[in-house]
């Protein structure tokens, strides 16, 4: 790095991703607070998650909240279901355009076949794939880079899909402001990190990290060194302020959507990485007083948790009220917590 480095702690990184994540305190309800929480993208690959990251967030969050005109459901990152403000659509799409010609040419080939067999239709996502002569549908997703592609999806059966005309924006113009979020939301990071969170090339991030020149600022953090946005090194340096009772995160949230050596940072037992970042599908996280403290699963009306350390009776009856708010739709009855046994004390 040839710029003088900021060093950083785990507490100035992690209070700072909160505060920008609004984890501490919610946002209040409305259209800009909805934009804000998707500001990174609202993952949705789990029926709901992305509802219970704007619950973690806004204030008031209904059942419908995801389905407000300011959210669109796509697929973003790594091609996973994804919620964001219908406002960035092109952030999430053409921010991951591919570099390389010939995958660039199979997305916009893929987009144009689809839209010219719908012609304005929306069909479910099986369907669509058979009549644009997609030997298997889930190849419709190549598609979505270019923008033109949307989706809706409730868990249950297959998404709809829709096609619009490509967003008006330039592609490179995208991919700096992608990686603007990622930094914003994400930071400090290396654009290796970006390449495994957007799902491009490691080639790719790099020069999208490149673009960004003079507004980024080289960091030191206790797992390497990274890049902040130069207008966040104010965030970095305040004081943290208080944190939230709990928050319960789901699976895939923008929180803890980290890879490699990120994870290390937010959970620093190596034991409770495994139980947190699983080789299947991934638990919810347990969010108390600002440190990742257990897991917790669903089952209907069922929220069972699994903390990894001694709680007290104030921080265990935070996390209830916590579960008994979720907005959740179709459930028969109050939300219940189910405690499963604390494990013996680990060193962190």
């Amino acid at each position: 790095m040839t710029k003088s480095q900021l060093v950083l702690g785990r507490a100035a990184i992690l209070a700072h991703r909160r505060a920008i994540g609004s984890l501490d305190e919610r946002l209040p309800a409305g259209g800009a607070s909805l934009r804000r929480a998707a500001w990174a993208g609202l993952q949705d690959s789990m029926p709901r998650a992305a509802l219970l990251s704007i619950h973690a967030r806004v204030d008031g969050t209904t059942p419908t909240a995801w389905e407000d005109p300011a959210l669109v459901q796509v697929w973003g990152p790594r091609y996973s279901a994804y919620v964001v403000a219908a406002a960035d659509l092109a952030v999430f799409t053409l921010g991951r355009l591919p570099d390389q010609p010939k995958a660039r040419r199979v997305a916009e080939d893929m987009a144009a076949r689809l839209d010219a067999f719908l012609a304005g239709q929306a069909l479910r996502h099986d369907e669509a794939g058979v009549g644009a002569g997609v030997r298997h549908a889930n190849a419709l997703r190549y598609g979505a880079p270019t923008g033109r592609i949307l989706i809706r999806w409730d868990g249950a059966r297959q998404p709809t899909i829709w096609t619009m005309p490509p967003p008006s924006v330039d592609v490179d113009d995208a991919r700096r402001e992608l990686a603007r979020r990622y930094l914003h939301v994400f930071g400090p990071a290396t654009a290796d990190g970006f390449a495994a969170w957007a799902g491009v090339s490691r080639a790719l991030a790099r020069d999208m990290f490149a673009a960004l020149g003079p507004s980024l600022v080289p960091v030191r953090t206790p797992i390497g060194d990274g890049w902040i946005l130069a207008g966040d090194e104010a965030s970095f340096r305040a004081p943290a302020p208080p944190t939230a009772a709990a928050r319960l995160l789901p699976s895939g949230d923008a929180y803890f959507l980290l890879h490699g050596a990120d994870r290390e940072l937010l959970v620093r037992d190596p034991g409770w990485r495994a139980l947190l970042w699983t080789s299947r599908v991934w638990p919810g996280a347990v969010l108390v007083e600002g440190e990742i403290v257990g897991t917790w699963r669903r089952t209907q009306a069922l929220v069972t948790v699994a903390p990894w350390r001694a709680l007290t009776a104030t921080q265990r009856q935070a996390i209830e009220m916590e579960a008994a708010s979720m907005p959740l739709p179709g459930l028969n009855g109050p939300m219940e917590v189910r405690w499963a046994a604390e494990p013996g004390a680990r060193s962190r």
